[in-house]
C-alpha cells in the first residue's frame, strides 16, 4: 500500500528545526563569548559582536542546506532512493546513539564536536573582546562547519525530504528552518543584555543536555524511518 504525502508541513519543520535549534556548540560559544566580554567590561561591543556571530551561523547553515538540497534534488531519481536509504539508515543509527547519551552521557561513542576542533575554537576566543568584523565572521562559519558532521542529523534528514520537491516553498521553508535554528541564541544573547545572569544559563544548558537528547534521538529515528519509507515507495511525496 502506497501512502501519497506532501512536501514537509511547516509543523514538521518547525518541529524539527526546533530541536536543532538546541544546539549545544553553537550556545556554548556563545555563552563563551558574552562571559567573556563581560569579564572585560565590553558590554557595549556585546550587541554588535553577538548578532555578527549569529548571521554568520546563519548564513552558514542557510547555505549549505540550499547547496545540498539543490545538489539532492539532480540526483537521478534511481540512485536518489539508494542515498534515502543509506542516509536514513544513518540518521536512525545517529538517533540511537542520541538515546544512549539521554542514559549514559559521554560514553561509549558520542555525536559531539571533536576534542581537537573544540580546542581551535576556544583558542579563536582567546582575544574576543579584540576581535575585527571579519574574525567574529569566521568564527561563526567555523563553528557552523565543524558542528555540521556531528548535530546536522535533524537538517540531513529535512534537506533529503525536501529534495523531493525542490521548488520555492522548499527554500521558504528553509529560510523557516534557520531562523528557528538561530531563535535560541538571539534570545541568549538579549537575555544578558538585559542583565539574566550567565550562570544561570550555563546551568540550564548543562542540566537539559540529556533531555535534549532524548528528544533529538527520538526525532531522527522518525525522519530516518520517513526517508527508509520513502525510498522504497510506500510513501509517495507528491
Amino acid at each position: 500500500m502506497v501512502v501519497e504525502a506532501t512536501l514537509p508541513t511547516i509543523g514538521a519543520v518547525l518541529v524539527t528545526a526546533l530541536i536543532d535549534s538546541i544546539n549545544p556548540c553553537a550556545i556554548g560559544v556563545l555563552i563563551l563569548l558574552v562571559s567573556t566580554l563581560l569579564a572585560a567590561k565590553k558590554k557595549d561591543k556585546m550587541l554588535k559582536i553577538g548578532l555578527i556571530y549569529i548571521a554568520a551561523i546563519y548564513i552558514t547553515y542557510f547555505s549549505a542546506g540550499l547547496g545540498l538540497t539543490a545538489f539532492l534534488a539532480n540526483i537521478p531519481q534511481s540512485i536518489a532512493e539508494y542515498i534515502s536509504i543509506v542516509v536514513g539508515t544513518i540518521i536512525v543509527a545517529a538517533g540511537i546513539i542520541e538515546i544512549k547519551d539521554f542514559f549514559w552521557y559521554g560514553q561509549g561513542f558520542s555525536l559531539m564536536i571533536p576534542a581537537k576542533r573544540a580546542k581551535q575554537i576556544h583558542n579563536m576566543m582567546k582575544h574576543v573582546s579584540e576581535m575585527s568584523i571579519p574574525a567574529v565572521i569566521m568564527l561563526g562559519v567555523f563553528v557552523a562547519a565543524v558542528e555540521l558532521p556531528c548535530t546536522g542529523g535533524p537538517y540531513l534528514a529535512i534537506t533529503l525530504l525536501l529534495s523531493q520537491n525542490f521548488n520555492w516553498t522548499a527554500v521558504l521553508l528553509l529560510v523557516i528552518y534557520n531562523i528557528i535554528f538561530v531563535m535560541p541564541l538571539i534570545v541568549i544573547l538579549f537575555m544578558v543584555l538585559t542583565g539574566k545572569n550567565v550562570a544561570i544559563i550555563k546551568q540550564w544548558k548543562q542540566s537539559s543536555r540529556t533531555y535534549v537528547r532524548l528528544i533529538t534521538g527520538v526525532i531522527l529515528i522518525l525522519l530516518g524511518w520517513l526517508l527508509i519509507l520513502i525510498a522504497n515507495g510506500t510513501i509517495n511525496l507528491g
